[in-house]
């Protein structure tokens, strides 16, 4: 079976509405879900998910359940649709300066502890990872924070990582183009300095300035991997509102591999709706939802 958006537009057969997705069916997808991306998936979400693939099908021109996932699974479709599927089924909530406090935090505790560390060595570049970062907003809330700061203090250097599972929002990431409502939360001189609005009246549209794009770098990863290859060790890791998808035993090992690339004092940032309590990790509460680095993992 050879199928896919680019051919969808070929077929001639009618499209047909699909029926109801089977709970084998469900089952089919849920595995597949939870062992690979480590997301849980119970039967309550089974019409969420039969609505969100709903979609692929009618772009595809496949008429039942059964059929997509045959051709999600097969060959071809490992290929050319598996990262559609992962888009349907995952959430990309994303807002810039979500959960403030986090950046103010970040700003006044974080940030002069490492100032005196570069006053120190005048060499080291920290480095932050935004984990799950979806569309780019968080990632660029830090480069926009991070900037203020080494305006203030040139000794200050970064770099940015910002990694996610989905392919189509990396790409839209990479873009930096937002609506123009989406860039309320940003106080009004950051929105001055660092977006740039579209040439066209018709479009209410900003973009993030290049000059900040560039401080961002953009890669695919899945946490459900045993080892990220990460080349760095990471001096913040922000990964927040992705581990309330997984079950406790898959956040323990995520939070875990975070810390093998975390420095011996680092700092991991959660969702506040997200908490560590009970999970067997190196890392102690230093503010709501904010971890600190102890020992060896």
């Amino acid at each position: 079976m050879n199928r896919d958006c680019s051919h969808s537009t070929k077929m001639k057969r009618p499209y047909l509405v699909p029926g109801e997705m089977s709970r084998e069916t469900f089952c089919r997808f849920r595995d597949y879900v939870t062992e690979k991306l480590g997301i849980k998936m119970p039967d309550a979400k089974r019409t969420m998910l039969q609505s969100r693939l709903q979609k692929r099908l009618r772009a595809l021109g496949i008429g039942s359940y059964d059929e997509y996932y045959d051709y999600v699974f097969g060959a071809r479709g490992m290929e050319t649709e598996l990262s559609y599927m992962i888009d349907a089924i995952t959430t990309n909530k994303t807002d810039f300066f979500r959960e403030p406090k986090h950046f103010e935090y970040l700003a006044h505790v974080v940030l002069p502890g490492l100032l005196e560390t570069a006053n120190k060595t005048r060499s080291k570049v920290f480095r932050f990872w935004s984990a799950g970062c979806s569309t780019g907003a968080e990632p660029y809330t830090l480069a926009m924070v991070l900037s203020e700061f080494a305006s203030r203090n040139p000794v200050f250097r970064f770099s940015i990582l910002a990694t996610d599972i989905s392919k189509q929002v990396l790409d839209q990431a990479k873009d930096g183009i937002y609506s123009a409502a989406m860039a309320d939360p940003i106080p009004p001189p950051l929105r001055k300095k660092y977006l740039l609005k579209s040439k066209d009246p018709r479009e209410a549209t900003v973009r993030i300035v290049p000059e900040l794009r560039a401080r961002v770098s953009f890669g695919r990863l899945n946490f459900m991997a045993d080892d990220f290859g990460l080349g760095n060790i990471m001096d913040i890791i922000f990964c927040r509102n992705v581990m309330i998808y997984f079950d406790r035993p898959t956040q323990e090992k995520v939070v875990n591999r975070f810390c093998r690339y975390l420095d011996s004092d680092g700092y991991l940032f959660i969702g506040h709706s997200e908490t560590l309590n009970g999970l067997n990790v190196p890392l102690t509460q230093v503010s709501p939802t904010i971890y600190r680095r102890r020992g060896l993992a």
